[in-house]
């Protein structure tokens, strides 16, 4: 009788569906005993010290940002994100995602991969009519619950060049060191003739308060950048408040609503930009060389 039971416990477990956090704990699990294991392995050290440290390298890289815990929140534009294991699944080369498979699938479990982020396109979304009626109803930009609506001067949405847009990151790079050194790449691809955008848009997570043990002085913006191959891309830039207020008003009201929504609605951020630039980047065509 045991036996039995013991059979249809390990084949409920072979045939038991799982979604996208189970399968992110499985593979953070599994990559912590690896881990573990190759930290605490000294007697090979001095013969394999640097495959432990790649290992060990790949294996959190892997897991950098996987959802182990469902929060169940919605972005800022009021709609759930991308499935929570697609950036971890779209920006992991190909042996990682044999990895996670492998791993799951051993661990007695199916798991339905996300689907590939969307391929580059040009040009802008087009606005839902919800959208368009904001127009009328306020500022899209709404507070979490439980926080305060950000200051006027914060709901608006601001044209820019290319060398300003560079200069917002230098400036984050002096007060958030984490955000990179993301301006020489930047300042090399950012099509220099086109109009970019920047407006206050933060996630909940990143709110600006002043209240608790970190508080957010800043505002994270989000970025409607052009390319150089004319590819409408995003990006995040954190913004300091009197910088922000510092730049010119200078884009029409029904303009900036529009332009906010198109923002949301892309996909393609400067990260997959670059992968898929990669192939084709050198200086003689882009003013840009790979240190």
């Amino acid at each position: 009788m045991a036996q039995n039971v013991d059979d249809g416990e390990q084949a409920f477990a072979r045939h038991r569906r799982i979604d996208d956090f189970e399968a992110a704990n499985i593979v953070v699990h599994k990559a912590l005993v690896e881990i573990r294991f190759l930290a605490g392995n000294r007697p090979s050290w001095d013969r394999t010290s640097e495959a432990n440290l790649d290992r060990i390298r790949f294996l959190a890289n892997m897991c950098h940002n996987m959802p182990t815990t469902p929060r169940g929140r919605r972005n800022s534009a009021g709609r759930r994100d991308r499935p929570p294991m697609s950036w971890a699944r779209n920006t992991s080369g190909p042996e990682a995602r044999s990895l996670i498979l492998e791993w799951i699938e051993k661990d007695g479990c199916q798991w339905t991969p996300p689907p590939p982020i969307p391929l580059k396109r040009k040009g802008i979304p087009r606005r839902s009519l919800r959208q368009r009626a904001t127009v009328l109803t306020g500022w899209p930009v709404q507070p979490p619950k439980g926080r305060s609506q950000l200051p006027v001067e914060a709901r608006r949405l601001k044209a820019l060049g290319a060398d300003a847009v560079c200069a917002l990151f230098e400036e984050a790079g002096r007060f958030r060191p984490d955000t990179g050194k993301v301006s020489p790449w930047l300042r090399a691809h950012l099509d220099p003739n086109a109009v970019h955008y920047v407006v206050p848009d933060p996630e909940t997570y990143a709110w600006p308060h002043s209240d608790g043990p970190r508080p957010i002085a800043w505002w994270n913006s989000r970025l409607l950048l052009t390319m150089r191959d004319g590819e409408h891309v995003k990006s995040t830039v954190p913004v300091m408040p009197e910088r922000f207020a510092a730049l010119p008003d200078n884009v029409p009201r029904h303009r900036q609503h529009r332009l906010l929504h198109a923002l949301r609605g892309l996909e393609r951020d400067t990260y997959f930009w670059r992968k898929d630039h990669e192939a084709v980047c050198d200086p003689g065509r882009c003013e840009y060389a790979v240190n």
